[in-house]
């Protein structure tokens, strides 16, 4: 918990700009827009919007947000020092940062001796002078700016000296920030504690006599920038932290290049919450779940369930004897309240669950076990013989909560199966198929024949099905087949093996998984989309009669 004396870290966003260099991610100006606006809700100081000049996307973006800036944000152009041999003034790619509009640079500059030899071909007194000459030119057209010294940690493991006199050239021009960048995702924690603590001590004694005395700004802080490729970005943006860096730099859900970078996700959490520094308010804090997979929405890119803080997984429980001392004291197995980041926790049901599992996820719908031990116990049995035969309860519980309903002799039922038929014409050179499908369903005892196509046999189905019912429940229009997920279950058997069929459903508002199991796959994926439209029908029929109860 942090207090008003709790000191002060400065986030720094990259989604935008290194997130944007993961594999398989591809975002639109719009979609570029959208995540800055849900960063500026979340307290996030600098935002990086990406590289004007690199490509006409971010040049549209940066002028967007000229027209409609953010509320609370500063954005921040990025950009590399000028070329070698040149000069700042003459240098077209700073003109697009300057057209930007930005208050803010980041400017990042050669750390490492390797990197201007082999990379620049130039000398390392010229690289000096590419770092010294942006910053000051920058500076004269009135942008503050944050260094970001690439490959330092690198670069001062091979040549300190020559490291350090990169970040004397950049404080001299006037960069306020000093950002330590592990680029190649290669250093221990331990490295990057000492190291920090070194430039925290160069930069104190060389103190202000080190800056041109036209620098008006105040003497440079130590942020930090790792990425991910020893699985180590989040541990080493802390040992920075706790080595005196005040600016921490990431991206959200830990997108980036390559294993990308550290993860602001569990960054924030952890220094607010456990290492007692502020980032965002409490508030904000509590938005992070929903922001992170917003973000995993727009790049359109599946949230990592088993994500800490904010992975739908997070703060799941399984095990029987987990779940009976998380209901007695949450404390025995979460490390925090999952309110404090905006997310909740989940009891799982599956053959490992004990009692405890069962009761709790009763009552988290709404169904009171407590008082009937020998229904619930029925439950559980039924639970374990239905998993051992390839059922998956986990991820499928509106199939557990209508098994709970018959096994309490209360489970609605809206219609009846009667039979299904599929024919498949399978058109060569065609990647789909067209599929007819027939169903027969008693409803009030009456009986109803459809027929209807689909691009494949579940796709036919599900359309048969809500032809024959839509007439009787007219709220089936509402409901859309979201999702579709098939398993083989035992594959050394070949095509006689046992599928497992999860689908997904929704109503625009809600969504809710069934499962079925058999060695036909149209028959488990009918026992799917059965149970998925009858578990919609029940959440429309309690909607109705909370209705009701409240008139």
């Amino acid at each position: 918990m942090t207090t008003n004396s709790s000191p002060q870290l400065w986030l720094y966003d990259t989604t935008l700009r290194d997130g944007t260099q993961r594999e398989g991610l591809s975002v639109s100006i719009e979609d570029k827009l959208r995540i800055a606006k849900r960063l500026d809700q979340l307290g996030i100081p600098f935002i990086e919007g990406g590289w004007p000049g690199a490509n006409p996307k971010d040049v549209q973006f940066f002028w967007q947000l000229q027209e409609d800036p953010l509320k609370y944000a500063e954005i921040v152009a990025f950009c590399s020092t000028r070329r070698p041999n040149t000069t700042a003034a003459t240098e077209p790619m700073l003109q697009a940062i300057l057209a930007a509009g930005t208050r803010w640079v980041t400017i990042f500059g050669k750390s490492w001796d390797l990197h201007v030899t082999a990379s620049l071909k130039t000398t390392l007194e010229e690289n000096l002078a590419m770092i010294r000459d942006t910053i000051e030119y920058l500076r004269s057209q009135g942008r503050r700016i944050i260094y970001d010294a690439e490959h330092w940690f690198d670069g001062y493991k091979h040549n300190p000296d020559y490291a350090l006199q990169t970040l004397e050239a950049a404080i001299a021009s006037g960069a306020e920030w000093l950002v330590l960048c592990d680029t190649n995702g290669g250093t221990l924690p331990h490295e990057i504690s000492q190291i920090v603590q070194d430039v925290v001590k160069v930069t104190g004694e060389w103190g202000v006599g080190t800056r041109k005395e036209s620098s008006q700004s105040p003497i440079p802080q130590i942020g930090i920038h790792t990425h991910n490729d020893s699985e180590m970005a989040v541990a080493n943006a802390i040992a920075a932290v706790m080595a005196g860096a005040k600016m921490v730099q990431g991206t959200i859900n830990g997108y980036g290049e390559r294993c990308g970078n550290a993860n602001l996700c569990s960054l924030i959490p952890n220094l607010q919450l456990k290492a007692g520094y502020s980032c965002i308010t409490e508030d904000q804090l509590t938005q992070l779940t929903e922001a992170s997979r917003f973000v995993s929405e727009v790049v359109n890119l599946a949230p990592d369930e088993h994500a800490p803080f904010v992975g739908r997984s997070a703060f799941a429980h399984k095990g029987g004897i987990h779940v009976s001392a998380v209901e007695r004291n949450p404390l025995t197995y979460e490390h925090i309240q999952p309110e404090q980041v905006g997310n909740h926790r989940r009891i799982v049901i599956s053959e490992q669950s004990g009692l405890s599992n069962v009761l709790a996820k009763a009552r988290s719908f709404g169904i009171e076990l407590d008082q009937l031990k020998t229904e619930a116990k029925q439950i559980l049995q039924r639970l374990k013989d239905l998993e051992s035969e390839g059922f998956q309860f986990e991820a499928a519980e509106a199939s557990f909560v209508l098994l709970m309903h018959e096994a309490l002799g209360d489970r609605q039922q809206f219609f009846e199966i009667k039979g299904f038929q599929v024919h498949c014409d399978l058109i060569e050179g065609k990647e789909t198929s067209n599929a007819l499908a027939t169903v027969k369903v008693a409803v009030d005892g009456k009986n109803i024949l459809e027929a209807a196509e689909g691009n494949g046999p579940v796709a036919a189905l599900d359309a048969a099905l809500r032809r024959a019912l839509v007439n009787f429940y007219p709220q089936i229009a509402t409901f859309d087949l979201t999702d579709y997920k098939v398993r083989i279950l035992n594959g050394h058997t070949g095509t006689a093996a046992k599928t497992r069929v999860l689908v997904e459903s929704g109503n625009g508002y809600q969504r809710w998984t069934t499962v079925g199991v058999s060695t036909n796959i149209l028959e488990a994926s009918y026992q799917a989309v059965v149970e998925g439209l009858e578990y919609g029908l029940l959440l429309h029929s309690q909607a109705e009669a909370a209705v009701k109860a409240s008139s």
